[in-house]
């Protein structure tokens, strides 16, 4: 029992060791700057790197939610492609974004973004790569040698959900459809096509998981949530080598874009189950997301390429991933929106429009001046892009704000654009409350009618199966059980125990 004890320790530290680290690599050119060069860096240690972030998803569910499904692909799975990795990585650690062409401004970006040096890149690899060996083994002594055939059937869902976004890119070069039907744009099929991607996922995402009881609706939207992390964090290696939209420097990771920040407040909230994460989630960050889908801002601000860019495929996953996982949680039942729940995400949002403010005009006066091997970046040369963060310097609308300076460092931002920008949304919150308000007076209409009479607040729960849950302390109201996973939950699925 003490053995046992122990090794569930382990376990969960050295998961906590494998996820800050592979956090860490992201910030290296080399992460995912290889799966659009496959030919380069080699299919095989290409295949064993993808594996290994599919990895990135099993091990904490198998580790932290006893999911013996996953568990299983991990153990039996896993080792094999991360044994070979160490024997097969070829120059990957001298994965650079310098060419024999770049000059200038590609110098200074360089030396700015390739902070991680190649032996702590290399480091880093070895350590993961041990750490994975290690909770393997962890697996095999709590979980034993026995494994479910039908645990494997997960495993291309696995694959599937942790691709690379970027490995498509191996077929072409989004810059010969440049100008052409296929470049995507506003106001085409093409996002007309993302839109309608948008609803399908989430209603889709709705219909499955009402099917499920509310253990495995919780089990399923973490995962969802641990799929969005590590695709977002793609985007870290992609900035660094390839660029990102309009961005090629390291400070556009930051998380102040409103989705950006949205995809941790989102992903914490279904993982902790807490009502003020629930409600900054659904108040905010819903309209976030769903907000630019219906409008992308100005051509100028944005650069997705075709519609099998990575631009353009990360922007969707994950922005259908985030805009799921704000709404899905009260749309199930797990939490209910009050209207005095707005008072936290007012506050909270007005804390991250100031944040970004300062943050923004301090990247821009760190890069404005910025000189590297004889040359200086400059703003005014085109040498880089401002950031923009939560829209606070760069208006998506083509409608001009006269200026009221604020100096912070070496850069002026414009206060009256800034405090407009935070008044339409939170016109934009209060909109999207008034939509979720309207939608379930008229359901309550619809049920009565059906029903023929007044329709109870059991009785719109009972229809919408699921329990309206008062969320406060990450459980429903009344239920003090370790799991909170309710009477007919608790023995689900006892081969994923």
């Amino acid at each position: 029992m003490k053995l046992q004890r122990c090794n569930e320790i382990a376990l969960k530290v050295c998961t906590g060791l494998l996820l800050a680290v592979a956090l860490v690599l992201t910030f290296t050119v080399s992460d995912y700057y290889i799966f659009n060069r496959i030919k380069e860096y080699g299919v095989i240690f290409s295949i064993c790197q993808w594996m290994k972030k599919a990895g990135l998803l099993l091990i904490p569910l198998a580790v932290f939610y006893n999911k013996k499904c996953c568990s299983d692909i991990a153990k039996y799975v896993l080792p094999l492609f991360v044994i070979v990795s160490c024997f097969t990585f070829g120059n990957f650690f001298d994965a650079t974004s310098i060419t024999e062409n770049s000059t200038g401004a590609d110098l200074c970006f360089a030396q700015i973004n390739e902070f991680i040096t190649k032996a702590a890149n290399m480091a880093l690899f070895f350590i993961s790569n041990a750490l994975y060996l290690l909770i393997c083994a962890g697996l095999f002594l709590r979980d034993g040698w026995k494994v479910g055939a039908k645990s494997f059937i997960f495993l291309p869902l696995a694959i599937i959900a942790c691709m690379p976004l970027n490995i498509f890119e191996n077929f072409f070069d989004a810059e010969d459809f440049r100008g052409t039907f296929w470049w995507f744009r506003n106001f085409t099929v093409w996002h007309l096509l993302a839109l309608l991607t948008l609803v399908g996922f989430t209603v889709g995402a709705y219909y499955f998981l009402k099917r499920q009881d509310l253990k495995r609706q919780h089990e399923y939207l973490v995962a969802g949530a641990i799929v969005l992390l590590i695709q977002y964090h793609s985007k870290d290696s992609v900035l660094l080598g390839d660029g990102y939209n309009v961005y090629t420097y390291v400070f556009s990771a930051v998380p102040l874009f409103i989705c950006n920040i949205g995809v941790y407040v989102a992903s914490l909230s279904v993982i902790l189950r807490k009502r003020p994460l629930y409600a900054i989630s659904f108040f905010v960050h819903a309209v976030g997301a769903l907000t630019v889908f219906i409008y992308f801002g100005k051509d100028e601000m944005s650069n997705y390429g075709i519609i099998a860019s990575y631009s353009i495929l990360f922007f969707c996953l994950t922005h259908c991933l985030l805009f799921a996982l704000c709404v899905l949680p009260s749309a199930l039942g797990h939490y209910k929106f009050r209207v005095k729940d707005c008072i936290i995400p007012l506050i909270y949002y007005c804390i991250v429009i100031i944040l970004a403010t300062v943050a923004s005009a301090v990247v821009s006066s760190f890069l404005e001046g910025y000189t590297y091997n004889g040359y200086t970046l400059s703003f005014e040369n085109g040498d880089f892009n401002l950031p923009n963060y939560a829209f606070t310097q760069v208006n998506p609308l083509p409608i001009e704000v006269p200026m009221i300076p604020l100096r912070i460092w070496k850069w002026d931002m414009n206060v009256l654009y800034v405090i407009l920008v935070y008044v339409a949304y939170v016109c934009l919150f209060w909109a999207w409350t008034g939509v979720y308000y309207a939608f379930l007076a008229i359901r309550k209409k619809v049920l009565a009618k059906i029903h023929g009479g007044a329709v109870t607040e059991e009785l719109q729960t009972a229809a919408a199966e699921a329990a309206i849950a008062d969320v406060s302390d990450g459980t429903p109201d009344g239920d003090t059980s370790d799991n909170a996973c309710g009477d007919n939950t608790c023995d689900v699925a006892d081969e994923d125990k």
